[in-house]
């Protein structure tokens, strides 16, 4: 979705590793993975491996080499490992009835994304979706040293409603979603209401519309909550008490957002409900 090496790699290194603050670890190695073509450009690769370890020397951990295999199609990723006391090992499996749900980056960028392919989004808009690929969960996770949190995961390719009802199942709760304060990428409703959407928005939407309830809102708005994402935040789950102090301590600490979003409620008919 980015024509730039440099940023590619940084982004790449981001989503990678995401999973580890996900879990409210502390990334230590990573190890870069390449698939490339021999025949390319290999200062293309250079630059996408440049992108990648800045990314890890922000988030504190080492990189520790990597493995490089000759195909036809760039693709590149890294195997992060990380460390967390084991009584501090989160899950997306213990939200309680009564949390609040905090997303820590705005959505839309699957949509935009696909917008900015076709030269639609204006250069203001395209550099902030980079801004919000390349932001690391770092400072979001920082908070967890501080303020305990039930649950957490984080939001990437089944977009939010897909992440939320990943967490929704394997804690045996329904997750009701106040779409008027789901933070939103500027551009994003407008792609999507010009029909601007990814393959991805479709197949999420199949896979997990029979668990979704939703209640009088736009159709834009629906697609933007099953849209895909690239390195996108976390969704923590939190008691209701300690929300809006995790919210300012996530701030205080650089994450890019932090907003509630929503409550874990006791089990209903359907798993995700929408307002």
């Amino acid at each position: 979705m980015i024509d730039d090496p440099y940023t590619f790699g940084q982004i790449a290194a981001s989503n990678s590793l995401s999973d580890v603050y996900a879990m409210g670890g502390t990334p230590i190695v990573a190890m870069n993975i390449v698939c490339f073509p021999s025949c390319h450009d290999m200062n293309v690769l250079a630059e996408i491996l440049k992108g990648g370890f800045d990314k890890v020397k922000e988030s504190g951990a080492l990189l520790v080499g990597g493995h490089t295999v000759d195909d036809k199609e760039p693709k590149y990723g890294l195997s992060v490992s990380g460390t967390v006391h084991p009584d501090n090992v989160l899950s997306n499996a213990t939200a309680k009835i009564g949390d609040k749900l905090i997303l820590t980056k705005p959505i839309g960028v699957g949509i935009l994304n696909t917008a900015m392919k076709e030269g639609l989004v204006e250069d203001k808009i395209s550099k902030y979706v980079v801004d919000v690929m390349v932001h690391l969960n770092k400072y979001a996770a920082m908070s967890f040293n501080n303020i305990k949190v039930n649950s957490a995961t984080d939001v990437t390719g089944f977009g939010l409603l897909g992440h939320a009802l990943e967490m929704a199942k394997a804690s045996n709760v329904s997750i009701e979603i106040n779409s008027d304060e789901v933070p939103i990428i500027e551009g994003a409703i407008e792609m999507a209401s010009m029909g601007i959407i990814p393959a991805g928005m479709y197949r999420n939407k199949e896979y997990i519309g029979k668990d979704v309830e939703i209640k009088n809102i736009k159709t834009e708005i629906e697609d933007i909550l099953y849209d895909p994402q690239t390195s996108g935040g976390l969704l923590v789950s939190v008691s209701s008490d300690l929300a809006e102090e995790l919210i300012k301590d996530m701030k205080k600490n650089g994450s890019i957002e932090a907003k509630i979003i929503g409550t874990v409620k006791e089990k209903q008919e359907k798993y995700i409900i929408v307002n």
